[in-house]
């Protein structure tokens, strides 16, 4: 169901600063829910032959450093099918490197330490590398920084991500992505070539208002990190996969992994932080999940708040415009708080082991008052008061008196179920700590 009319009237306002404040000739805007634009704008022109030619959803624009995502995705699948391990070394994969040790972890979140861009100055001749002198050029790169130590963007790093990619899969890492997750996903106005109706790139100089053409060249060995070009609708499209993501593509669990903040970026402010190849906002109270992408002539942001499936986007053909995070995350903020997504109603569940009752109710350790409780077959437990919004944690059982738990707090540790001489559960043990029916001090059981 598309927004409200005051609601297209805020987001259209957002759109109109960013592409005035930004001196965009042709900016496009939307706002997505579950893959599906309910509300688009095309300010200005993608022609200036053109004037009245305004984008539409189906205008293709440069995506630049979005691409990195579908890098990740693909070498995330190639994980979970067990061809590669997070942990693995370049040179596992790629043949002799002077600089060992260098983890596809690493190069997923940018703390491997490795220069930005290839050997070659290449923003300074314009001529991106090939295949065999990106991997040439490697050995010869710096490693500017310590592994792990910060956060610093490399470029160079996601190109050898790809090239990772295109070797496992014996094509190039275009057919890979494609093939993986493009095509799955129905992106069909998604690639490396321009094709159809796109935005021609301009710069707009500082102390000037007419735009100068950007030139168009192809990124060749830099696809993975930058490559791509695509349109409003088809980056809708992957946004609604990053918050729910289909099987074929990607296990919701993997993506989920790929989510969780690995190193922060913006040491600062902490409003900013890398995943696993996924750029982490956190802007009032609410994380969003993306990239921003840079070429010349078209800056852009895609940006999805997985809880609400809720994608802001922005293009802009000028190199130098607003921020783009901002504006697309700006844009579905403005989307949340006025257009609300209905929660699922309530369910009742249809069964209660029954050797799960002797554990419902109230328990305490280190002072503090757990819940537990059986919601749809499974055991759960919270902190009694904790919000709402903030999930419990899940049991999955493993034998006798024995759980494992498989989400929220402590993740991925065992609760063991303790009983008395009479075989009635007196306590039980999660991540080792005692949880007993009374609250106690430590060891006053003893």
């Amino acid at each position: 169901m598309a927004f409200t009319d005051e609601t297209a009237r805020a987001l259209t306002t957002r759109a109109l600063t960013a592409q005035t404040d930004g001196r965009v000739p042709g900016l496009a805007a939307g706002v997505a829910r579950r893959g599906r634009l309910e509300w688009f704008r095309g300010i200005g022109t993608i022609d200036l032959a053109s004037p009245d030619d305004a984008p539409d959803e189906d205008t293709q624009y440069a995506v630049a450093s979005n691409s990195k995502t579908f890098t990740a995705v693909a070498i995330m699948a190639l994980r979970d099918e067990g061809r590669l391990g997070l942990d693995d070394t370049v040179e596992e994969h790629l043949g002799d490197s002077s600089h060992a040790g260098v983890r596809i972890r690493q190069l997923l979140s940018h703390t491997s330490g490795m220069q930005r861009e290839p050997v070659g100055d290449v923003f300074d001749t314009m001529v991106m590398p090939t295949r065999e002198e990106l991997l040439a050029g490697w050995s010869g790169a710096e490693r500017v920084g310590r592994p792990h130590d910060r956060w610093h963007y490399s470029n160079l790093g996601f190109a050898l991500l790809g090239e990772i990619i295109a070797r496992l899969d014996g094509g190039t890492w275009e057919e890979s992505i494609r093939r993986r997750i493009l095509d799955p996903l129905e992106m069909t106005r998604t690639g490396t070539v321009p094709s159809g109706r796109r935005a021609k790139g301009y710069y707009v100089p500082p102390f000037a208002d007419v735009p100068i053409e950007e030139p168009v060249f192809q990124a060749r060995a830099m696809d993975p990190a930058g490559g791509l070009r695509s349109t409003p609708g088809d980056m809708a499209r992957w946004g609604g996969f990053i918050a729910d993501p289909i099987e074929e593509v990607l296990s919701p669990d993997t993506l989920e992994e790929m989510c969780q903040p690995q190193v922060m970026a913006d040491p600062i402010n902490w409003v900013s932080a890398w995943g696993l190849g996924l750029q982490l906002v956190r802007h009032e109270g609410r994380f969003w999940i993306g990239h921003t992408g840079g070429w010349p002539g078209s800056i852009t942001g895609v940006f999805t708040e997985r809880s609400s499936a809720t994608t802001g986007l922005i293009m802009m053909n000028n190199s130098a415009p607003v921020p783009p995070a901002a504006a697309a995350v700006e844009m579905g903020t403005i989307a949340i708080e006025r257009e609300p997504v209905e929660p699922e109603p309530w369910e009742p569940g249809t069964e209660l082991p029954a050797d799960l009752v002797p554990l419902l109710g109230h328990w305490y350790s280190e002072g503090t008052h757990f819940v537990l409780s059986v919601r749809q077959g499974a055991l759960a437990a919270h902190v009694a008061g904790q919000p709402k919004e903030q999930p419990p944690s899940v049991f999955e059982r493993e034998g006798a008196d024995r759980f494992r738990t498989v989400s929220g707090r402590e993740q991925g540790e065992v609760m063991r179920v303790q009983r008395d001489a009479k075989r009635e559960v007196s306590h039980f043990n999660w991540a080792t700590y005692r949880f007993d029916r009374r609250p106690m001090a430590f060891g006053q059981w003893l």
